[in-house]
């Protein structure tokens, strides 16, 4: 489509890296291991233009059904074209927003040139839950605040959530829902999970973390002495 278009950066940073070859090659083997599996993908920041852009992709290019996204601090990286086209391939989205936090605000939407300006992708109506722009905030006075969350319209672009207040904090970039998105390193990336999850996983010799199975055959066959009188043994991942 000729009239849709997307922010470079944001496009090479998955197109021309090893990210895509990467994911799908990962999305080849799950599905080839357990079969046809759900696919979510999420990102924070950056990383929500380019899950985006990767569930797109998947939906697009590669045939997947169903596949659902979620991101945080997303920031605008398409056309109003490109919203209109991307939420009739990816209806089950997620896209949340912390208070004041600055990216969603970027690169900036000009209500008075909506064709030609940049625009988050909107829901296809109020009621549809198959997709949803929440927004996170704080309300009260004094010591007495707490956050609050609203499910704002189907725009993509509504007036009364996070463009309701100026776009101006960091801090409100880094958390959500409690859970800071920043690594403890400088210069270094992080993996945001729970800790039990975390412990869960191993590290490579590199400090990878491998939460992943990639058995050395799809199926191992169990033979015990409980199922040595079926007709069949039964096969586990």
């Amino acid at each position: 489509m000729d009239d849709v278009m997307v922010h470079r950066g944001f496009y090479t940073a998955y197109h021309n890296t090893t990210i895509r070859p990467a994911i799908l090659d990962a999305v080849e083997r799950a599905k080839k291991f357990y079969g046809d599996v759900h696919i979510i993908v999420t990102g924070h920041s950056m990383g929500g233009a380019m899950a985006a852009i990767c569930a797109l992709d998947l939906t697009v290019n590669l045939h997947e059904k169903n596949v659902q996204v979620m991101t945080f601090g997303q920031p605008r990286f398409g056309n109003s074209a490109f919203a209109s086209l991307y939420f009739k391939q990816v209806p089950n989205t997620i896209r949340v927003t912390h208070d004041h936090d600055v990216v969603p605000h970027l690169p900036p939407y000009y209500s008075y040139l909506p064709q030609k300006t940049y625009r988050h992708f909107p829901r296809e109506n109020q009621r549809n839950c198959r997709g949803l722009q929440v927004w996170l905030y704080n309300i009260g006075f004094g010591t007495l605040i707490y956050s609050a969350e609203k499910i704002c319209d189907g725009s993509g672009e509504d007036p009364d959530c996070s463009r309701s207040v100026s776009g101006n904090s960091i801090s409100d970039h880094l958390e959500y829902y409690g859970v800071r998105m920043e690594s403890d390193e400088p210069m270094s990336c992080k993996i945001v999970m729970d800790d039990h999850v975390l412990n869960l996983g191993i590290r490579d010799s590199r400090g990878n973390i491998i939460l992943s199975r990639d058995p050395a055959t799809p199926l191992l066959k169990m033979s015990t002495t409980e199922f040595d009188k079926q007709e069949k043994p039964i096969s586990v991942d």
